[in-house]
């Protein structure tokens, strides 16, 4: 039995942090207030060009917006 291997992200806490709507976002990325809830609730997961994006975005590092995996 293999383990999966899980990604997580911090976009929901950065949001709240910079105090920016998903509404905004979703505008700025020209995708849906539901793919940004997606990524928010980690339901799924952005492309690494929006990921890159979204931190420019909100002014934060790429690795800001990572999880750290143990």
């Amino acid at each position: 039995m293999g383990s999966e291997r899980r990604i997580y992200n911090r976009i929901k806490s950065a949001l709240a942090l910079k105090q920016i709507k998903n509404k905004e976002l979703a505008e700025h990325l020209h995708v849906s207030e539901q793919t940004v809830s997606k990524w928010c609730t980690n339901y799924s997961q952005p492309s690494i060009p929006d990921l890159y994006a979204i931190a420019e975005f909100l002014k934060v590092g790429l690795m800001d917006l990572l999880e750290p995996v143990e």
